[in-house]
C-alpha cells in the first residue's frame, strides 16, 4: 500500500440534462474521489470506511475492487444505511442535496482505528468532512493523524468546508487545529477565505504559517494553485478546458497530487500534473466517471500549453 484514506462515501445521484429523465447514479464523497483519483495514477490506496449492508454499501464495494483499492478495512453495518446525495443544476451551477444523517461511515470511532490499517502505509489523507459527519469521526480522524505521526507517515488535509454540516465557529476551531498536525495542507481558496476572513493569497498563506503549517497547497480554482514551503511560495498555472461539472475537481486534484508526491515528485511538479487531473475532471459529469488515468493526465500535459 502507498496511501490510506478514512472517511465517508456516498452514493450519487446525478440531475440529467433532459431533467424529465431523471437522475444517473453513480459515487460520491470526498475521500472516496479521492481513493480512486490517487488508484488511477497508479498509487496503491487502501480506505477505512463503514458503508450499510445494503445494494448501495454493495456497490460502493464493488467500484472500490473495480478500481484495486483495497477494501479489507470496509465494514458493513446492518443497523446503519449508506448516505446519499443528490445534484440538480441551473444557471447558478451544481447544487446538492445531502440524506447522511446517522449514516454507517458517520458511525467511525477513534478505537475503529488500528495499528494493522496503517501497515505499508506512506500517506494518510484525511478532511473536514469526515470530521464534520460526527464527534465520533472526529475523534476518529485526530486518532489516526496521531497513529500516523507514530509511524513517521506523511499526512495530508484538505479542509473540505461544508457549514451544512457544522457552523463556521466550530469548523475553524477544529481545521485550526488539525491543519498545523498535517505535513501538507490543501484548502481550496474559497474555503480558506471563509476560515480566515482574508481575502490575499498571500496574506492567507501568511496566516497558516503562523499557525504553524508546514507546506500548504491553495487551489485557486481555473487559476491554478499556489504552493507555499517556509522558503518560497510558486504559482502552478491552471489550463483551461471546456469544462461542464467542478464535482469532485479537488478531490482529484488531492488524489493526483499525493500520487505524486509520494512518489519524490517535487511538490511544484505534483502540483502541476494535480492541476491537469483536475481540469480534465471537470470536462464530464459526477464524481467518479470524469477522473482521469495516468496515461489521459500524460496525454493532456504532453499537448496541452497552460
Amino acid at each position: 500500500m502507498d496511501i490510506l484514506t478514512i472517511g465517508e462515501p456516498l452514493m450519487e445521484f446525478s440531475e440529467t440534462k433532459d431533467s424529465s429523465t431523471g437522475y444517473l447514479s453513480g459515487f460520491g464523497g470526498d475521500t472516496s474521489n479521492f481513493a480512486v483519483a490517487a488508484a488511477r495514477q497508479g498509487a496503491k490506496v487502501r480506505y477505512f470506511t463503514r458503508v450499510g449492508n445494503d445494494r448501495f454499501g454493495d456497490q460502493l464495494l464493488d467500484m472500490w475492487s473495480t478500481e484495486g483499492i483495497d477494501v479489507s478495512f470496509v465494514t458493513q453495518d446492518s443497523k446503519a444505511s449508506t448516505g446519499i446525495y443528490f445534484i440538480t443544476y441551473s444557471s447558478e451551477g451544481h447544487q446538492f442535496a445531502y440524506y447522511r444523517k446517522s449514516s454507517a461511515a458517520s458511525l467511525l470511532k477513534p478505537q475503529d482505528i488500528t495499528e494493522e490499517s496503517f501497515v505499508n502505509i506512506s500517506l494518510l489523507h484525511i478532511t473536514g468532512i469526515s470530521q464534520a459527519i460526527s464527534d465520533s469521526c472526529c475523534d476518529a480522524v485526530f486518532r489516526a493523524i496521531e497513529m500516523a505521526r507514530t509511524n513517521n507517515i506523511l499526512v495530508s488535509y484538505d479542509a473540505n468546508l461544508r457549514l451544512k454540516l457544522w457552523p463556521l465557529e466550530h469548523a475553524r476551531a477544529v481545521i485550526h487545529a488539525t491543519a498545523p498536525l498535517a505535513d501538507i495542507f490543501l484548502p481550496s481558496l474559497e474555503d480558506a477565505q471563509q476560515l480566515t476572513g482574508l481575502s490575499d493569497p498571500n496574506k492567507i498563506v501568511d496566516y497558516y504559517r503562523h499557525l504553524g503549517v508546514k507546506q500548504m497547497i491553495l487551489k485557486l480554482g481555473k487559476r491554478g494553485v499556489m504552493v507555499a514551503t517556509s522558503e518560497e511560495r510558486q504559482i502552478a498555472d491552471g489550463f483551461n478546458v471546456d469544462t461542464v461539472d467542478t464535482t469532485g475537481a479537488g478531490d482529484t486534484f488531492n488524489g493526483a497530487f499525493c500520487s505524486q508526491y509520494i512518489d519524490g515528485v517535487s511538490l511544484i511538479e505534483s502540483a502541476k500534473y494535480a492541476n491537469a487531473a483536475a481540469a480534465l475532471s471537470t470536462t464530464g459529469y459526477g464524481a467518479i466517471s470524469p477522473i482521469p488515468f495516468k496515461e489521459d493526465v500524460q496525454r493532456f500535459l504532453a499537448q496541452s500549453v497552460v
